[in-house]
């Protein structure tokens, strides 16, 4: 009997251990962190979560994209092509326009006055979007996931004029080179400072005005600290994602093509965001007490021309720049 006995329970352990091996292995999910140095409410995070939530959701969770904003991983903006070349973080949301201290070719967009809308925009992408995909994979070993432009340039001051002449040394903040090269060129006293030190910056008059999006002044609460809002278009510059081609490589190919799909289909859908966050970020501003001034044709005119030789200055320092920007201009009709 207690040989019976022995010779079942050795039988049931046997079962259930082969029970045990048969079940399906599970593997863990592919963790990648994306580095944003914006605010969790800024649009550009809240577009960076809508896709990972879709790729959490069309991976079957196979692939998790965890998104760290307000620069919580320890990178400043223009820090952030390099470190995911050098996968110090798999991915990033990067400003183009401040990755020129790396590659002059990535200000094309700065040019004064280039671009002065997002039609304008997705023209000259038709250009030199295939030329930044290959120049992020064969010089930063990453790959361009999305696109995404900053809402249109303002010049957030304390001064009300309605002349270039009444800009003269105010002390500007600006996010990337170009556009402190610009404020400057216009007689105003541009100073490169990155989001993360422009409320102490405005705070403590280390400067009096701000070139940068509606949806900026909006994060930063510019209202505490200025008055007017100018609409100028000064310059344009586009956020991209990216993700670090080691990364990639790990992820299994079907899951590379559904990321690909999932990328191409929400770009158009956030490029529409950001139209739509520069209006409701304005309205905001003028709720909260700030005035609009219309720049007048003529100060317009003025500007152009002060900031004219800041073309010339960029092609010597991107040469290669300057077949794009010739062929975008005769698209557009323009000398």
């Amino acid at each position: 009997m207690k040989s019976t006995r022995r010779i079942f329970m050795a039988a049931a352990i046997a079962g259930s251990v082969a029970a045990t091996w048969s079940l399906p292995v599970t593997a863990a999910p592919i963790q990648l962190n994306l580095a944003d140095v914006l605010p969790e409410t800024n649009f550009m995070v809240q577009n960076a979560k809508r896709f990972a939530e879709e790729v959490a959701k069309q991976t079957n969770g196979e692939v998790v994209i965890n998104i760290r904003p307000g620069g919580s991983l320890g990178f400043k903006g223009p820090e952030q092509l390099r470190a995911v070349r050098d996968g110090m973080v798999p991915m990033a949301d990067i400003l183009l326009s401040q990755q020129i201290g790396d590659d002059a070719f990535f200000g094309m967009e700065g040019i004064p006055f280039l671009v002065n809308s997002q039609a304008d925009l997705r023209a000259l992408h038709k250009f030199v979007r295939p030329e930044f995909d290959k120049l992020v994979a064969s010089k930063y070993n990453q790959k361009i996931l999305y696109m995404v432009p900053s809402p249109g340039q303002y010049l957030f001051l304390k001064t009300k004029t309605d002349k270039v002449d009444g800009l003269k040394n105010i002390k500007v903040r600006g996010a990337d080179k170009m556009t402190v090269d610009i404020v400057s060129s216009i007689g105003m006293s541009g100073v490169l400072i990155p989001f993360g030190e422009l409320i102490p910056a405005l705070a403590s008059g280390r400067v009096d005005g701000v070139a940068t999006s509606a949806t900026t002044g909006v994060d930063a609460k510019f209202w505490e600290f200025l008055k007017y809002v100018y609409p100028t278009n000064h310059t344009w510059s586009t956020n991209m994602v990216n993700i670090n081609l080691d990364s990639w490589k790990k992820i299994p190919a079907q899951h590379q093509k559904t990321i690909e799909t999932i990328a191409a289909k929400l770009e158009p859908e956030f490029w529409e965001v950001s139209h739509n966050a520069d209006g409701e970020s304005l309205k905001k501003l003028t709720a909260n007490g700030m005035e609009v001034i219309n720049v007048t044709p003529d100060t317009f005119k003025d500007m152009r021309k002060m900031a004219a030789p800041l073309l010339d200055e960029y092609l010597k320092r991107a040469p290669a720049a300057a077949p794009f920007v010739k062929n975008y201009m005769s698209a557009q009709g323009r000398n």
